[in-house]
């Protein structure tokens, strides 16, 4: 069951979108939670990283893990250096052109690995194709697992898909990074399984 919600935006983005009343679409967004193991999250010491596998771009993923940083330093926890931190979180982006007809760009160019313990992976990359006509989007897929370093278990894990138009101003860069982030962490840590739709006006 997908719930409609209103995106609550960071400072930046927030800036970014202040004034603007045009829908960039909402930004998809599924979370698993290891029920039993809840009252860990959202404290204590966390360390951001790549997830492992893939061909990794780490210029293109880095403003997704500072985004990633930011929202879990709202919602309690402390980034530190991995030898320090007591839970991980593995930062998977994908980045796809989606032409007027609906149809994903063929071409592999997928950062970061495979997540998905729960049987949702999103590792396998998905093209980007800037060319097109104005209807073409320009789709994000930034997914996140939080696991407790000590076990390797899993204890949270969200995904979220988000399709702006292509020329829109949140289709890329720092903007698309920070409006992916914050609608993944929307209502943190969520409901297991469920899927929600979080609004998103440019």
């Amino acid at each position: 069951m997908k719930t409609p919600l209103p995106l609550a935006l960071g400072t930046a983005a927030a800036l970014a979108l202040a004034g603007c009343t045009t829908p960039a679409g909402p930004v998809e967004v599924t979370r698993f939670v290891a029920a039993e193991r809840t009252a860990e999250l959202g404290k204590g010491l966390i360390f951001v990283e790549t997830a492992p596998g893939g061909d990794i771009d780490g210029l293109a993923l880095a403003p997704y893990k500072a985004a990633v940083a930011d929202e879990l330093g709202r919602l309690g926890y402390r980034e530190a250096d991995r030898s320090q931190a007591g839970q991980i979180a593995q930062v998977t982006l994908v980045r796809y052109a989606l032409d007027s007809a609906g149809k994903r760009s063929p071409v592999s160019v997928g950062v970061g690995g495979s997540t998905g313990s729960y049987g949702s992976g999103v590792g396998v990359g998905i093209g980007i194709n800037l060319g097109g006509g104005a209807k073409d989007r320009l789709g994000t897929e930034l997914a996140v697992m939080i696991r407790d370093k000590a076990s390797g278990e899993s204890l949270w894990e969200g995904r979220a898909d988000f399709r702006p138009p292509e020329d829109s101003p949140l289709a890329r860069g720092q903007a698309n990074a920070q409006t992916v982030a914050s609608a993944l962490f929307r209502e943190f840590p969520g409901n297991n399984g469920e899927t929600i739709e979080v609004e998103v006006s440019e």
